[in-house]
């Protein structure tokens, strides 16, 4: 039977994988819990979180944008994207 966490710990291992630099097979076999439950976890989080903080720089160029997702992955691209394809790429991003 699997372990009931409690809300402050689910979050704190969330944090730790986002900052781990770990695939999610990686962390999940370190901490002992499968990987649909830490993509659930995941899930839930993104959910409860909405909207995020967004920081505007201006590092780029002209016509070059750079995303920093939450789970630390960077998209760099001077292409231009339809809203619903960038947003698809970013959800793909995420959960990788």
């Amino acid at each position: 039977m699997s372990k009931r966490r409690r809300r402050e710990e689910v979050e704190e291992l969330v944090r730790e994988f986002e900052a781990s630099g770990l695939t999610r097979a990686e962390f999940s076999k370190q901490r002992g819990i499968a990987v649909t439950t830490l993509d659930a976890w995941r899930r839930k989080r993104v959910k409860a979180v909405g909207l995020v903080e967004v920081n505007v720089t201006s590092e780029a160029n002209a016509g070059e944008f750079r995303l920093s997702l939450r789970n630390g992955r960077q998209i760099a691209s001077g292409w231009r994207f339809a809203e619903a394809d960038l947003a698809r790429l970013i959800r793909i991003a995420e959960s990788a």
